[in-house]
């Protein structure tokens, strides 16, 4: 079973995003996911700029809702530096 990597990450007002950094949408750009909108296009540098890191606890309603819709999950802390190969 493929296994999609994933950065969680948290906004300021607590809200939860869920990165995809080996999903290119277009250039500079991954997939991602949220409860509010769910899949959209996020501008992977922007957003790590704008956030903190997810603790487990604080992604966990997001993590589950995911592979309640079929993600099997690798769950990293920073797009890998061999990011070139993609999913």
């Amino acid at each position: 079973m493929n296994k999609t990597t994933v950065v969680f990450r948290k906004w300021k007002n607590g809200d939860v995003i869920a990165l995809f950094p080996l999903i290119d949408e277009s250039p500079g750009r991954c997939l991602s996911y949220e409860h509010t909108g769910q899949h959209g296009i996020a501008d992977y540098g922007h957003v790590i700029d704008r956030t903190d890191p997810a603790r487990p606890h604080e992604c966990a309603d997001l993590k589950a809702e995911l592979e309640q819709i079929g993600y099997t999950l690798k769950i990293r802390t920073r797009r890998p530096k061999w990011s070139a190969e993609k999913e």
